[in-house]
């Protein structure tokens, strides 16, 4: 059976078709039923897992189509939670990213959800050489959403304490994962930006607090993931996917994973980390020594940010580098990130795309032969 990570992979998400993107819009604009924009939804995406096995890759994904942001939706599929258009978006480098402000308007509670279905439709068109991986964010991003600074104030009306919230909150993913587990789902990846805002310089700005401070939330991230990946079955593969921002080809934080080594490498009972290493905002391969026991590193090497070519030898370089602090056969290559972790999109063309993925597939099958 195919597994995640496979040594040529990719996170999850891929840039939206025009005719999906107007479909989108006509929906919202009340000029198309919602069943017609599921009917092209579907389209796109059986056109979508066609072209990632003519590329010769063994992981589907539905490349989120049927999503506004990679992280949002998730949240909305559950009761206690809504959303409205943003006024201020949140602040990237050099752009805002106008995704909706999100919030709570009672208590968490389970629901059948919507990406149990989305997954199902992408399960049944796997063969022999594929396996469908459903990606959603970490409890420690859905965490972080409702008690960041500005969100705390507000999450705390519908609960006694930020304890109550984090137990409903592991009982609501555990619910989930029962659900996907049942639909057939075997590899499920969670992405998780709040490591990212942690190693940022500008860390206990985010958090309002001192550097004691971040050190126990990053103990409470980890807390709380590990909680949701207590007591699953065994045959369940569950990967981690950790970057700093993906907007528009913007980012959010910057910042080496050194700070957090020690809590997210050592300590998270994952299988494998998908990591963004693209750029200097990433730091060097130093902290991949705390990767414990046989966890796998998925290394994002081919950047999603823009449509330029890396050099094929630069990154193979950049693969033996990072084999001084874990075994080669424990390390894999994909891009850094999605190529749209929201509608928008990042800026590169759909030809550009395939290229790099190309170039993900080409290089893997020369460094592991």
């Amino acid at each position: 059976m195919i597994q995640t990570p496979y040594r040529y992979d990719f996170v999850g998400s891929f840039l939206r078709p025009d005719v999906l993107k107007q479909a989108r819009k006509d929906w919202k604009a009340n000029k198309i039923s919602a069943e017609k924009l599921k009917e092209i939804e579907d389209e796109q995406i059986r056109l979508l897992i066609q072209k990632q096995k003519a590329a010769g890759f063994h992981v589907l994904t539905d490349g989120e189509f049927r999503r506004e942001t990679w992280h949002l939706d998730f949240m909305w599929g559950f009761k206690g939670i809504a959303h409205q258009a943003t006024k201020t978006g949140l602040p990237f480098h050099g752009e805002a990213a106008m995704i909706d402000d999100t919030y709570l308007v009672g208590k968490l509670a389970y629901q059948h959800h919507p990406f149990v279905d989305h997954f199902k439709f992408v399960q049944a068109l796997e063969d022999e050489n594929t396996v469908a991986k459903q990606t959603i964010p970490a409890p420690a991003q859905f965490l972080e959403q409702f008690t960041m600074p500005f969100a705390l104030e507000n999450t705390l009306k519908y609960y006694a304490s930020v304890e109550d919230f984090k137990a409903d909150l592991v009982k609501m993913y555990k619910a989930f994962i029962e659900e996907i587990y049942a639909a057939g789902c075997r590899n499920l990846q969670l992405d998780d930006c709040s490591w990212g805002l942690l190693v940022d310089p500008r860390g206990p700005e985010f958090f309002n607090t001192d550097q004691a401070g971040l050190d126990a939330i990053k103990q409470e991230y980890l807390d709380i993931n590990n909680a949701v990946l207590t007591d699953l079955p065994e045959d369940l593969i569950v990967n981690t996917h950790v970057c700093r921002g993906n907007f528009h080809s913007t980012y959010a934080a910057s910042g080496a994973y050194d700070d957090v080594a020690s809590f997210l490498f050592e300590k998270e009972n994952v299988h494998a980390y998908f990591l963004e290493f693209d750029d200097s905002r990433s730091g060097g391969f130093e902290s991949l020594k705390y990767v414990s026991g046989d966890k796998k590193v998925v290394l994002g090497l081919i950047t999603t940010k823009s449509g330029e070519l890396e050099d094929k030898e630069a990154v193979i370089a950049r693969i033996h580098e990072a084999a001084k602090y874990i075994p080669l056969d424990r390390l894999c290559l994909s891009p850094q990130c999605g190529f749209a972790s929201c509608e928008i999109g990042n800026k590169l063309s759909e030809e550009q795309q395939w290229a790099k993925l190309a170039l993900v597939k080409e290089i893997a099958e020369e460094v592991w032969k």
